[in-house]
């Protein structure tokens, strides 16, 4: 059974995400913040990570992502934000501004979201 982390600060997206994930077999953790989110890394050892952007600060995803790669973090990160829509701005994965396997924007149907998991895990 593969582990999901996911961490946003939107608790009722976290739990929409937990249940259609847990239905489909995965276990999935949660975290709220950044420094949450990094101690949940450390602690659960996720195969998949799902990330937010804009928590706590602005960057908070963006910088999330960057230190974990730096730390030798190589387990997928699928980025899942409403970023564009706030700022105006198209956003998507960068090797080193934002370095994850993959960017989507909130909303997400469940069955793209199943299907980015899926793929994800698989590489």
């Amino acid at each position: 059974m593969s582990k999901v982390l996911i961490v946003d600060d939107d608790r009722d997206l976290v739990e929409a995400c937990a249940l259609y994930l847990e239905k489909e077999g995965y276990e999935v953790h949660m975290a709220h913040s950044r420094l949450d989110g990094m101690k949940k890394v450390t602690e659960v050892k996720p195969d998949l990570l799902i990330l937010d952007v804009m928590m706590d600060e602005a960057d908070d995803g963006i910088v999330m992502a960057q230190d974990l790669r730096r730390g030798g973090y190589a387990k997928p990160i699928l980025m899942l934000t409403s970023i564009s829509k706030v700022t105006g701005m198209k956003y998507g994965k960068d090797n080193e501004l934002i370095p994850v396997n993959d960017f989507q924007e909130k909303p997400i149907e469940p069955s793209k979201l199943l299907a980015k998991v899926k793929e994800l895990l698989k590489k």
